[in-house]
């Protein structure tokens, strides 16, 4: 089976990931599949980052941080959180692509331009290739596909974004790309040693309400 990369435009680590996963030897074999990660906080009862006071600005200059430790240009965009709904459709309506991808997260990471209108995405939908925005966007098919596309993720345990699922298992954030390529590469690195050891770890404690 494929590797399945999930991941949401709302997300600049989905964003600073996306550079690295499209580089990989293995990119022409992951199915990049756009998910609504607010479902997904809402299914597991969590807040995300930009949600939680202190954590949020921390968690902005980490951005940041790690855009210019990578080389990757940044500016975020008007507004954040932002509703994603728009921009995950536009790319489900054009295709889901890598260029299509590319120049989503471009408009809104690279260049720091709203995205969370039909509105505000219609230069960039006419540029991949949408004559109609508005229509393109509310057809619901493209709905339908991301909603299937959430259900799935949520079915496949998806916690957060950037997901990458390989052989069923989960590997989470842009900081665990090295970990990545080392199960591409060698998928039974999980199976030995400590690795292996770690699937049958005792829990020692649960908080209340976990």
């Amino acid at each position: 089976m494929h590797p399945h990369w999930y991941f949401d435009f709302v997300s600049p680590f989905s964003y600073l990931h996306w550079q690295k996963v499209r580089r990989l030897p293995q990119a022409r074999d992951i199915v990049p599949v756009p998910i609504l990660f607010g479902a997904v906080l809402d299914q597991l009862g969590i807040r995300g980052p930009a949600e939680i006071e202190g954590k949020r600005l921390f968690t902005y200059r980490r951005v940041q941080w790690q855009a210019e430790h990578d080389g990757v240009p940044l500016r975020f965009p008007p507004t954040h959180p932002f509703n994603p709904l728009p921009a995950l459709r536009l790319c489900i309506a054009a295709g889901t692509t890598p260029h299509a991808i590319d120049g989503i997260f471009d408009w809104l990471w690279r260049d720091g331009l709203a995205g969370d209108t039909v509105q505000s995405l219609e230069p960039l939908a006419h540029a991949l290739g949408l004559g109609d925005a508005e229509t393109a966007l509310a057809d619901p098919a493209v709905k339908a596909t991301l909603r299937a596309n959430t259900e799935q993720a949520l079915a496949a345990g998806v916690f957060g974004v950037p997901t990458l699922e390989i052989g069923g298992e989960l590997f989470w954030g842009h900081d665990a790309h090295g970990l990545m390529e080392t199960a591409l590469a060698d998928p039974g690195w999980l199976e030995r040693g400590e690795a292996a050891r770690l699937r049958e770890l005792p829990v020692g404690i649960r908080r209340a309400g976990s």
